[in-house]
């Protein structure tokens, strides 16, 4: 957890979201940060997760180094009304109307799950990560994307839905990165390979 809420000094549009977030099933890796110049970047549980009750028991799990632009939304369960149903209308919702079990009120939409972010991942301005999907390490999610399925690891995606537009690097680069996972280092260890992490050198990185 970190212990200051602001990365630097007299920007109070950036924070480290982990310093700001209290709900328990919000999961947030240290040095994630979010930018917001429109709203409060505080506010980011009641602004930017959207839909999340705790009648699903359903997470938001984002892993460290991630930067989130603002805007960006996370859009979960319950705002995918069923379609099991002949009816895209919540009846069970609202039960009391209905004369329906108030038990079944889950019913009324469907659920795809957790919400998983994984490490050193990019999410450009006003993106939408909908309930469900998993954003592999080092992924890069582009402005105003929709994001309905799974991002494999480095990838690029792009575009309402979102699609693969490239990869980072190579998938040898990429099997290293994993194998590296530079970002559960010490911050000691960190700081000695800066000037290679930035220079974008995965050879001359060292213990």
């Amino acid at each position: 957890m970190m212990n200051k809420i602001y990365p630097r000094k007299g920007d109070t549009q950036t924070v480290y979201l982990n310093a700001v977030v209290k709900d328990p099933s919000i999961e947030v890796g240290d040095y994630t940060i979010y930018n917001d110049f429109i709203s409060d970047p505080r506010q980011f549980e009641q602004n930017n997760v959207l839909y999340h009750y705790p009648i699903n028991h359903e997470r938001l799990i984002i892993g460290k180094f991630c930067s989130i632009a603002c805007g960006v939304k996370f859009l979960f369960n319950c705002a995918n009304h069923t379609l099991k149903s002949l009816s895209t209308y919540t009846f069970p919702l609202f039960y009391e109307d209905w004369e329906l079990e108030k038990s079944n009120v889950a019913s009324a939409w469907d659920n795809k799950g957790d919400i998983v972010i994984g490490n050193d991942v990019w999410i450009g301005l006003e993106a939408v990560i909908l309930a469900g999907v998993k954003i592999g390490d080092g992924a890069i999610i582009g402005t105003r994307a929709v994001v309905t399925k799974d991002v494999p690891p480095y990838s690029i995606v792009c575009g309402i839905p979102a699609k693969v537009i490239r990869k980072r690097y190579s998938p040898d680069i990429i099997e290293q990165l994993l194998s590296l996972r530079w970002w559960d280092w010490t911050k000691d260890r960190i700081k000695r390979n800066l000037p290679f992490i930035m220079a974008g050198n995965i050879e001359n990185m060292t213990e």
